[in-house]
């Protein structure tokens, strides 16, 4: 929506129109649009029923005000860009985005509906609502988090700075998190005035205020409207630098200010998990034999059972699979497997393997690949969680990193944006 001259105005719509107009103040003009007070009121209206609805306690208003009207501005200056850049998002798109949405919370669309209006929010005000957000979404995604590349180096540093750091990788915090911001280019004088104040902060914290209502006035954070939570993180989810604070702090214990490149953080230990992956890996080998053109099934059948006698016999599996099997990934290797966890192999072959002891050997049987003999060598219990951290490294580090590059380009088109306040003057 550009802005449209009052003169415009005045032409084009009915006097009770224009009367309605009138009252509709302009609370701040962003670059050639404005952020009306009705704008404003609904989304105050729209926070708190979402407040209300979780049972959170509704702050001070001078704090929330400021906090969305900021949210505001920033919203209308990413709108704004997603204009430029042609990304709409039309009813089509916004309907599955819903059904999506529904699908996700285990409700039907019509339950979704009676959900909003239970909250105390307009169903049609809460589809536009969700158009924007997905719309800033897109943007977001096309000018920043589409340009991030993480190297394979990159992903080699994290696992080794996750090893030093002596995290538990599986543990989980839920951290509340408060955000005095530097400039880019911060000078010294910056950087002491961040400092007292995240001192100021901190201290009003440890005297008895509410973490989260000195985070929704105060934090520059993206989560501040919501107390500062960052929700549940993963150890390799989170920076070192809350990382190698957080671990050694106690549920409910506040820290000091600590400082990095965007400015002064202030955490709050909500709550930790400590979760194991226990997975069983087994250790195997086999010979396998397939039929073809030239050799039966059944003949392959009966050289696997003269096999297994021989087997019994005493001879030795590995010589015998370098001499026989047809798996090219194990027979120069005498058939060995290596450690495999559920679901690595087929089914038939992980029902045959799963039911032998260790050191036991298998009748021969038909999978969908041939003949097979199984000799299982060991089993472990062993923990995933550091398989699943070396998948995973690559994504982590794209979203630590995405963190980081949107807070600055939020902050740079906030500065480059042309904002003002005429109800200041």
């Amino acid at each position: 929506m550009k802005f449209i001259p009052l003169l415009f105005l005045l032409l084009s719509i009915s006097p009770n129109s224009y009367a309605l107009e009138q009252l509709d103040k302009v609370l701040v003009v962003v670059n050639d649009n404005v952020i009306t007070e009705s704008e404003f009121i609904q989304k105050v209206k729209d926070f708190k029923a979402q407040l209300k609805s979780s049972n959170k306690r509704i702050p001070d208003g001078d704090s929330l005000d400021k906090q969305i009207l900021e949210r505001l501005i920033l919203d209308e200056i990413q709108m704004q860009l997603a204009t430029t850049q042609g990304i709409v998002i039309d009813d089509i798109m916004l309907n599955r985005m819903l059904e999506d949405l529904a699908r996700s919370n285990k409700l039907t669309m019509s339950e979704l509906r009676q959900s909003v209006i239970k909250q105390g929010l307009d169903f049609t005000h809460f589809r536009e609502q969700t158009r924007r957000d997905f719309t800033i979404q897109q943007l977001q995604k096309r000018m920043v988090l589409d340009k991030i590349n993480i190297s394979d180096l990159e992903v080699e540093q994290f696992l080794e700075q996750q090893k030093q750091a002596g995290a538990i990788a599986q543990d989980k915090y839920r951290i509340g998190h408060i955000l005095i911001a530097t400039p880019e280019a911060a000078t010294p004088e910056n950087i002491q005035q961040a400092s007292d104040n995240a001192m100021k902060i901190y201290q009003e914290i440890k005297s008895g205020k509410s973490f989260n209502d000195v985070a929704i006035r105060a934090s520059e954070g993206q989560q501040a409207l919501k107390g500062g939570d960052l929700g549940w993180r993963s150890a390799a989810e989170l920076p070192a630098l809350f990382i190698n604070t957080v671990k050694t702090m106690k549920k409910n214990d506040i820290s000091t200010p600590l400082r990095s490149a965007g400015g002064f953080h202030i955490l709050k230990l909500i709550d930790k998990q400590s979760q194991q992956h226990i997975i069983t890996q087994t250790h195997a080998r086999h010979i396998l034999i397939r039929p073809d053109e030239i050799t039966s099934d059944e003949q392959v059948r009966l050289k696997m059972q003269s096999i297994r006698k021989r087997l019994a016999k005493g001879e030795d599996f590995a010589k015998l699979a370098k001499e026989y099997s047809q798996d090219p990934g194990s027979k120069n290797n005498g058939g060995d497997l290596g450690w495999a966890t559920e679901g690595q192999f087929v089914p038939r072959f992980e029902e045959v393997m799963n039911s032998l002891k260790s050191k036991q050997i298998s009748e021969p049987f038909r999978s969908k690949f041939g003949w097979h003999i199984i000799q299982v060598l060991d089993r472990r219990q062993q923990d995933a969680a550091s398989q699943l951290l070396e998948s995973r490294a690559r994504e982590i580090l794209h979203k630590q990193k995405a963190d980081e590059e949107l807070q600055l380009w939020l902050r740079r088109i906030r500065d480059e944006s042309y904002v003002e306040y005429p109800n200041d003057r």
